[in-house]
């Protein structure tokens, strides 16, 4: 086992095998230089949504966290299809994150904490990275969350 997979083990978490089918004309993720830009990911598993609608209204916060952990999840897996293996990460440089809102919720920082955290928990130090926590009005497939990592790879 490698130093990743224990740590995911560890944390009980499993990487899809492959990154989730794309919705439209575009590739999960795409590798250029020594960086991987994911594309957004949904928190889907076994390609059915884990939760739908605007956080605040449909989704609650904690569930929300939940999505953005998986969509997180999700973008991992895009990456080690490019790269091969996750152990080759030597920094995880920035997540993105989208939350379908509604109007009056303004926690979309907390929610994204659900992928940083996991993100931080699997990487260490290596996974402190930027982020931003964009309030949108709707996701594809009504998805609550979307989530987009760079990370550095060797």
């Amino acid at each position: 086992m490698s130093l990743i997979d224990d740590r995911l083990a560890e944390l009980g978490v499993a990487i899809p095998d492959r990154a989730a089918a794309p919705a439209g004309i575009y590739v999960p993720a795409v590798a250029t230089g020594s960086l991987v830009h994911t594309a957004g990911q949904l928190p889907l598993i076994d390609g059915a949504l884990t939760g739908s609608g605007k956080v605040g209204a449909d989704i609650t916060l904690e569930h929300a966290q939940e999505c953005a952990r998986t969509a997180a999840i999700n973008a991992l897996a895009a990456v080690a299809a490019v790269i091969g293996s996750l152990d080759r990460v030597t920094r995880v440089v920035k997540v993105v994150g989208y939350v379908a809102s509604d109007p009056e919720f303004f926690g979309q920082p907390a929610v994204l904490n659900g992928a940083s955290e996991l993100i931080g928990a699997i990487f260490g130090p290596a996974g402190v990275h930027a982020r931003s926590a964009v309030g949108v009005a709707v996701l594809p497939l009504n998805s609550p969350v979307e989530v987009e990592l760079v990370v550095e790879f060797a």
